[in-house]
């Protein structure tokens, strides 16, 4: 599979700064949670990854339980980055790992504690044959775990190479204020959170995108399309081969309540009126706030990536258009 980057891959995509750093995200990039794993379509992976950097997007986003199964997805993804990606071009990449979750049995496979964090770094590099990530986070706070400790860990992975820059996700206001404190105590700033976001989860404008602001820290966040029903996929219901109707999928059937189904109608009904998708819609809505530096979104196909990436055609909205949204989300 030969592949040459379109020369016309940086001239419609747009670029925000991460807070206040020196770095440029594009508004949209990519995440490997879905799709990417050893039971999916390799040549399907190839083809999105290939397809969105073709279209601008730079930064791919991954975890190293990421697959299924854990794992998998970095290496495959580390499989089209070594063969495609040759000469310089890793150098037009922005790639990002976490690690937090359960990744190995025992003691030290999971959490924030330096031990599993490091190792893990090691892991992930190894699997995806980098010598760096650009972005290394920790995945989600530990309760047990000193805060010092999983920010000195970070602080240890940029400062040794492994990452360019530190970040966070999923960590409340407080405990977001704390690791940012500690990390610049430590002379290597935080660049960037990656909390759940989207116009059904919306914890982040309780004081989260208030301390980034503040704190000059970017903001990318994940499941903007609330795991697929800020999508035309559930507008007539609940289809058979949709996540939510899998026993394994973290999207529930009790999620898609009759007032859900209610609400993505009519938020469907504004998308239509704006010549949008309801997808494209949800995306635009997160944009719309200028502390988002990048939105992470997933795809199943080419053809849905695109979907996506076109929600750059259209990213204002009308005081009424707002208005009406936020009304249809207070129902």
């Amino acid at each position: 599979m030969e592949y040459s980057p379109s020369p016309k891959r940086y001239d419609s995509m747009i670029y925000n700064r991460c807070g206040k750093s020196g770095l440029l995200l594009p508004a949209v990039s990519f995440g490997l949670w879905q799709n990417f794993g050893s039971v999916d379509d390799f040549k399907n992976a190839w083809k999105m990854v290939c397809h969105a950097f073709d279209r601008g997007i730079t930064h791919f986003d991954l975890a190293n339980n990421y697959g299924p199964l854990p794992g998998t997805a970095e290496e495959n993804f580390g499989k089209i980055i070594k063969k495609n990606f040759t000469g310089n071009l890793r150098d037009e990449l922005i790639i990002s790992t976490k690690a937090g979750y359960l990744m190995w049995p025992g003691p030290y496979g999971e959490w924030g504690s330096r031990k599993y964090l490091l190792s893990s770094l090691d892991q992930s590099l190894k699997r995806m044959e980098l010598e760096y990530v650009d972005i290394f986070y920790s995945h989600r706070p530990d309760p047990d775990t000193p805060m010092e400790e999983t920010m000195m860990a970070l602080d240890t992975a940029v400062r040794s190479g492994k990452a360019l820059y530190a970040g966070i996700s999923s960590y409340s206001p407080e405990q977001t204020k704390q690791a940012i404190k500690i990390l610049k105590d430590l002379g290597t700033p935080c660049l960037i959170h990656q909390p759940k976001y989207s116009m059904f989860e919306r914890w982040v404008e309780d004081g989260l995108l208030d301390v980034l602001e503040e704190t000059g820290v970017g903001c990318i966040p994940f499941s903007p399309l609330a795991q697929g029903m800020l999508t035309d996929k559930y507008l007539k219901g609940i289809p058979k081969n949709s996540r939510a109707s899998k026993p394994e999928a973290s999207l529930k059937l009790t999620d898609i309540t009759a007032e859900r189904l209610q609400q993505i109608r009519a938020l469907n009904e504004i998308a239509k009126l704006r010549n949008q998708s309801l997808a494209q819609m949800a995306i635009a809505w997160l944009l719309k706030d200028k502390r988002v530096t990048s939105v992470l979104i997933g795809a199943s196909s080419v053809d849905q990536l695109n979907n996506n990436i076109d929600t750059l055609n259209n990213l204002s909205f009308l005081p009424d258009e707002l208005d009406a949204i936020n009304k249809i989300l207070k129902d």
